[in-house]
C-alpha cells in the first residue's frame, strides 16, 4: 500500500496553535534535510510555511476541556475526509501532534492503512485519564516527549518513548531595551493565555491585579503579551468591560519573548508559556480560573497530579506559586504577587530553581531530535 522506503510519505495532524508551533519546527528541519520529501498536513499556517503541503487548515477554533456537540460533529467530518484522503494517499508515517482526543481516531485510520505512528508531544495521560494508556499503546509506535519526566513514565508502561526537549528551548530569546514597554519598577508582564475562554475568565483578574499592584508600587508598569493584533483588540474590549484599561499598562502582539525579557515578574495564565518564562528564569505567579461546577463534578476526579503548572511538575515540588484551580477574585493573586515582590530572597530562590528546570533541557534540540527519530522510523537519513 505504500511507496518504497526511498519514497516515503509523512502525514502530520495538528488541531491547536501550539501543535502548529511544535510540528512546524520538525517539518522545517526535515525539509532542510530532504527537500523533496512528501509531507502533508491537516495543520496550521506555520506548518505550511515550514514546508508541509496543508490539505486542510486547522486550529482556528481550538477548544480546551470537553468539546461541545458542534466541535464533535466537526471532527467527525474531518475524520471522514482524512479517511478518504488516506485511502487515496496512504502515508508511510503518521505524526499526530498533541490533541489526543482529536488525533486518536485518526491514528486508528492510519494504523489500519499500514502506516507507522509517531506521536509528537506526549498525550498527558500521566496527568489525567490514565485508562487511555491502553489506547495509546495500540495506536503508536513511538512517543516523542517534550518534558523530561514523560519518557520514563511511558517506558515503564510498555511504550517506546524518547525525550527530545522542547521547541521553546531551541532558540535563545532576543535582546530588548530596558524601557521597551515602559519605564518604572517593578515591570510586570501579563500573559493571558491563547484561548478565548481563558481570556474571558482570567484577563479581568489580571487587569484588576495590575491596578492593585500599581497602587501598592507607585512606579509599577506593565505589558500584556497578546499573540496577534486581533487578540490584542479583544483583550482591550474585555478590559473596557471590567473598569477600563489601566494607566501604565501597554499591550503588544507577537512579542512574548521580548516582554518576558523586559519584565521583573509575570502574572501568568497556566500553560506552555510558563516554560517560556522559565527559560529566562523570570519569577512568576501562575493561576487559572475555571468553572467550579465543572471542576467539582469532573476535573477533580480525573486529574492525578500534585501540581498543575509545568515548572512545578518538572521540578517535582512547588517552586512557583500556583493558584489552580482558582475560583476567587483577583485578591489572592495580588497578595501572592506582593509577597513575592517584597522578598528579594524569594525572588532569587525562584530564579535559581527555575534555572534547575531549564538545565534539564540543555543539550537537546527538539527539532533536530524529532527529525532524527522520524528519519529512523521510515528508514531515511
Amino acid at each position: 500500500m505504500h511507496a518504497a522506503n526511498d519514497h516515503p510519505t509523512i502525514l502530520f495532524t495538528a488541531f491547536e496553535p501550539s501543535g502548529d508551533d511544535h510540528a512546524s519546527s520538525v517539518i522545517a528541519e526535515l525539509r532542510r534535510r530532504h527537500p523533496d520529501l512528501p509531507m502533508f498536513a491537516w495543520g496550521g499556517p506555520k506548518m505550511a510555511k515550514a514546508g508541509a503541503e496543508v490539505v486542510e487548515q486547522t486550529g482556528r477554533n481550538a477548544v480546551i476541556g470537553l468539546p461541545g456537540l458542534a466541535k464533535i460533529r466537526e471532527h467527525r467530518q474531518i475524520n471522514q475526509r482524512i479517511n478518504r484522503w488516506v485511502a487515496e494517499h496512504p502515508p508511510t508515517l503518521h505524526v499526530p501532534v498533541d490533541s489526543p482526543a482529536a488525533n486518536f481516531p485518526i491514528c486508528k485510520i492510519t494504523k489500519k492503512s499500514g502506516a507507522k505512528v509517531v506521536h509528537l508531544v506526549a498525550p498527558q495521560i500521566w496527568a489525567w485519564g490514565g485508562w487511555r494508556i491502553h489506547k495509546l499503546r495500540r495506536l503508536t509506535d513511538k512517543v516523542l516527549c517534550l518534558l523530561p519526566f514523560e519518557a520514563p513514565w511511558f517506558r515503564e508502561r510498555g511504550i517506546d518513548a524518547e525525550f527530545i526537549g522542547h521547541p521553546l528551548f531551541d532558540t535563545p530569546p532576543g535582546a530588548v531595551a530596558d524601557d521597551a514597554f515602559g519605564s518604572g519598577e517593578p515591570k510586570i508582564a501579563l500573559m493571558p493565555g491563547s484561548r478565548p475562554a481563558e481570556w474571558a475568565r482570567n484577563f479581568p483578574l489580571m487587569v484588576q491585579s495590575f491596578r492593585d499592584l500599581r497602587a501598592r508600587f507607585q512606579g509599577a508598569v506593565g505589558a500584556v503579551a497578546a499573540t496577534t493584533p486581533e487578540v490584542a483588540q479583544r483583550l482591550r474590549q474585555i478590559a473596557d468591560e471590567h473598569g477600563g484599561w489601566p494607566e501604565g499598562l501597554t499591550i503588544v502582539s507577537g512579542q512574548a519573548d521580548q516582554v518576558i525579557t523586559w519584565c521583573d515578574m509575570a502574572l501568568v495564565v497556566s500553560g506552555t508559556v510558563t516554560l517560556q518564562i522559565a527559560k529566562q528564569t523570570k519569577p512568576m505567579v501562575i493561576f487559572y480560573k475555571t468553572n467550579p461546577v465543572m471542576y467539582t463534578l469532573l476535573a477533580r476526579w480525573l486529574l492525578s497530579t500534585e501540581f498543575y503548572s509545568l515548572p512545578n511538575l518538572i521540578a517535582g515540588h512547588e517552586i512557583v506559586p500556583e493558584l489552580m484551580p482558582h475560583f476567587d477574585d483577583d485578591r489572592p493573586i495580588t497578595a501572592v504577587a506582593i509577597d513575592l515582590l517584597n522578598s528579594p530572597e524569594r525572588l532569587r530562590t525562584q530564579r535559581e530553581e527555575l534555572g534547575e528546570v531549564v538545565a534539564k533541557f540543555q543539550g537537546r534540540h527538539a527539532a533536530v531530535l524529532g527529525a532524527d527519530a522520524i528519519e529512523k522510523m521510515i528508514g531515511i537519513g
